[in-house]
């Protein structure tokens, strides 16, 4: 008996012991930058001094370092980028570099999905490298830091910052070419499919139907090829307008290509309505 509580008093110090929360020496840090129209995302663990010396030491000149502690460093980009003349898709990448005294190459590497270096190193991962001078601080940074530097509407620097070091890589966003692709766009009118969405809006809503009209006849018009469900919502128009012999027409060519395509929906919506306005 004597044993048995022994054991479970071990058992609950154990236990106990197990759910203590400590902090993480090298603490996680998530960064969201948006660039021009460009969201980057930067995730990586922050390492500190503590008093020891860091690069040529604790981080030595030449190898590859894993840019942080713990997990990859990860910077994410929702569109394509371009990294010292390399165009980087839009995708997560591992942040990794060769400090030096005097440079540093920093490397952006398409698997981020290691903890710390790979076990082997793949130089066909290596999406794109850029070399940077280091620029020496007067005051010395405590804590690793990576930030986002120099913002523009087309570029960032995104800077590394630890103990006397200041390294920094150039990400450029294609701003300019997504604005004036939008501006031609916008200026060169609706879509077809614009039309499209703003009839069938003003038919199901009951507003101007001369109007609604006047946009499904355009938008019909803009199509290469002539679409049995843009004639379907004609044929509702009409209908609704009261004109039952422009709606039986526009049914009747719908129907005709909903056959065609082999569509039973269409096929079903119109016949049943062509039954309904009296169609021969």
């Amino acid at each position: 008996m004597r044993n048995y509580f022994f054991l479970l008093v071990l058992a609950l110090s154990a236990t106990a012991w197990g759910q203590v929360n400590t902090p993480a020496p090298s603490p996680f840090q998530k960064v969201e930058q948006k660039v021009g129209l460009t969201d980057i995302t930067l995730e990586y663990s922050r390492p500190s001094m503590k008093g020891r010396k860091v690069f040529g030491d604790l981080v030595p000149y030449g190898p590859v370092w894993r840019t942080g502690a713990n997990a990859n460093t990860k910077i994410t980009f929702s569109s394509a980028v371009t990294i010292g003349g390399k165009t980087l898709e839009p995708g997560t990448y591992a942040l990794y570099s060769k400090p030096g005294e005097k440079s540093w190459e920093i490397i952006f590497y398409s698997d981020a999905t290691n903890w710390g270096n790979p076990r082997q190193w793949d130089e066909s991962k290596v999406a794109a490298s850029v070399s940077s001078q280091v620029w020496s601080m007067d005051m010395p940074v405590e804590t690793f830091t990576i930030t986002f530097d120099d913002l523009s509407n087309n570029s960032v620097n995104l800077g590394i910052i630890w103990e006397n070091t200041y390294v920094r890589a150039t990400i450029e966003v294609p701003t300019d070419d997504a604005v004036m692709a939008s501006i031609d766009r916008t200026m060169a009118g609706p879509s077809g499919n614009d039309y499209y969405a703003a009839a069938v809006y003003y038919l199901q809503e009951g507003k101007n139907m001369k109007q609604a009209q006047e946009w499904i006849d355009k938008a019909i018009s803009m199509r290469k090829d002539p679409a049995f469900w843009m004639y379907r919502q004609k044929s509702l128009i009409h209908a609704k307008m009261g004109d039952k012999q422009g709606a039986i027409a526009a049914a009747k060519t719908s129907l005709e290509l909903a056959e065609k395509a082999g569509n039973k929906d269409y096929i079903a919506l119109n016949q049943k309505s062509l039954k309904e306005w009296g169609a021969k």
